[in-house]
């Protein structure tokens, strides 16, 4: 009974274990990890593909490839997403799809031959889907060919005339090719077609403005801004594009004036209209401002230049205990600005104290003069 009870026993392991196997080997990999993937779960998807034996007859060596790639691409390797997706295209034609995806993962390694063979490979199957328009134009720009950047987005805006995306890229590439004119021109056409928001009107006039083709850009930077300001008189943004316009025209009345206006609300930008004023040459009105500055350290900085301007040096010399309480004298500008106007009414000693401390190489030969002429000073009083 024992020999027989024995003999069951092993039976049974030899059958379980057989069953075992065959429960492995009817698992597929290649199913399971397809499921893994549109569940989210990349760690079981990785297990399940690595499990899968290429050797193993019938297996689906393109579907591994599409799947390796698509878990690639979830997990931001971009080059292994090309490899898999490029295997997968050697084992036979592609879904379409996969082709965009070996797009994406080219652009994103800024392979852009890749890029625009890829969507070639697509065909018909993505002329609906705007985004590949983009990246196509986006590559060949990138690539240094222009037209055919520029012509890629005439053909989108064919396709898609209500997509105002196509006509607007367009627009920043003519500016960065120096066709600022043409830029302009559509730029208008764009601003009518698409009932423009204040955001358009500002990007296409920082565009012109930042563009160093020549004076004519500036103006019609300036033109499409005055405009937006007409359009949209309470947008800061317009206001403040159009003040950076006017600064890179060294127009700064006009530049303070509208920032002026700004910081009645953003006390935050006092101190730059003050600034703009000084620049303006209306130095009174600079330190009128300067006066409604919050931030100490900010306004005695500012102060103490507008003062030594003005040749007021008596009240700048008399700004020596409030910038030591605010402590700004750690800064060397601010030193060699206090030594000069306490030179200026007769400090000799106290300018001394802090022309002494001044190391900046810059300000350096600036303290030698002054101790020169203090040292005239001194010694014949009479011609100071």
């Amino acid at each position: 009974m024992k020999k027989l009870g024995l003999l069951l026993y092993l039976l049974l392991c030899v059958i379980t274990a057989q069953a075992a196997e065959e429960s492995v080997s009817d698992v597929d990999y290649l199913e399971l990890a397809s499921l893994m993937l549109k569940d989210g779960n990349l760690d079981r998807a990785t297990q399940a593909l690595s499990q899968v034996d290429l050797s193993e007859e019938g297996i689906n060596v393109q579907r591994f490839y599409v799947l390796t790639g698509l878990l690639s691409v979830r997990q931001a390797k971009h080059q292994e997403a090309i490899d898999a997706f490029t295997q997968a295209k050697q084992a036979g034609p592609v879904d379409s799809v996969i082709n965009v995806y070996l797009a994406q993962a080219a652009y994103s390694i800024q392979n852009y031959a890749l890029v625009i063979e890829s969507l070639d490979s697509a065909g018909t199957a993505v002329e609906r889907i705007p985004s590949v328009y983009h990246m196509r134009a986006q590559s060949h720009w990138l690539m240094k060919q222009h037209a055919m950047a520029l012509a890629v987005m005439d053909q989108a805006s064919l396709v898609f005339p209500e997509e105002s995306g196509f006509m607007r890229r367009k627009i920043f590439y003519l500016i960065e090719l120096g066709m600022n004119s043409t830029a302009a021109e559509l730029g208008a056409d764009y601003l009518t077609r698409y009932n423009a928001e204040a955001s358009d009107y500002v990007a296409i006039g920082n565009a012109l403005r930042q563009s160093d083709k020549g004076t004519g850009d500036l103006n019609m930077a300036l033109q499409f801004l005055e405009k937006a300001r007409l359009m949209f008189p309470q947008n800061a943004d317009v206001a403040k594009s159009l003040a950076a316009a006017y600064i890179k025209n060294e127009a700064y009345h006009s530049a303070a004036k509208i920032v002026h206006d700004l910081a009645l609300t953003d006390n935050g930008l006092i101190s730059e209209a003050a600034e703009l004023y000084r620049r303006a040459g209306q130095l009174f009105m600079a330190l009128t401002l300067n006066g409604l500055i919050e931030d100490q350290e900010q306004k005695l900085t500012q102060r103490l230049a507008l003062l030594i301007e003005l040749e007021n040096f008596e009240q700048a010399a008399a700004m020596e205990q409030d910038i030591l309480r605010v402590r700004i004298d750690q800064d060397e500008n601010i030193k060699y600005a206090l030594a000069y106007a306490l030179f200026k009414v007769g400090n000799y000693r106290q300018s001394e104290h802090y022309l002494g401390q001044i190391t900046d190489t810059q300000l350096f030969q600036k303290t030698v003069e002054i101790r020169k002429i203090i040292a005239d000073c001194e010694a014949e009083s009479w011609r100071c």
